[in-house]
């Protein structure tokens, strides 16, 4: 989908009748609504030109739903971490996040205890509640997300 037609779509939301602005967040700007820091990883589908100075850009969504899939996919199978709790302690740590907070909201997005053990068969709504915890809302379809986490 074109950048331009994404900022139509996210330009408005009615809540109640009512109009709010709504501003595009980082993640959703730069095509990575898991908001992978920069890092030596040259991750495919990197949008050529690299303006923001923390996160990773990627030339679109798909892109970088799949490196947010291919992150948590190495933390269930090389880390052994199968729980939200555990998931998010780690994409989230809490030098830089309330953790606690982030993991109830993951959970509860996904129905499940934070202990609750996951497969991969959780990948897609693992995925899509970091999604919504990271940017406030997740905008994709669930042929988006499929999408990105069927390159993983």
């Amino acid at each position: 989908m074109k950048n331009w037609l994404w900022w139509g779509l996210a330009a408005l939301l009615l809540f109640g009748g009512g109009v709010a602005v709504y501003t595009m967040t980082r993640g959703l700007r730069n095509n990575n609504p898991g908001n992978l820091r920069k890092s030596n990883d040259a991750w495919q589908g990197l949008s050529p030109t690299q303006t923001d100075d923390d996160f990773f850009q990627f030339v679109n969504p798909t892109w970088g739903i799949r490196a947010l899939g291919k992150v948590l996919q190495t933390y269930m199978t090389r880390y052994g971490l199968h729980t939200v709790a555990s998931i998010v302690t780690r994409w989230a740590p809490p030098n830089e996040n309330d953790t606690l907070a982030y993991i109830d909201s993951v959970a509860s997005l996904m129905g499940v205890d934070a202990n609750q053990s996951l497969s991969d068969e959780d990948l897609p709504a693992l995925t899509k509640a970091i999604i919504k915890h990271e940017n406030g809302i997740n905008p994709y379809s669930d042929a988006v997300i499929d999408g990105g986490l069927a390159l993983v």
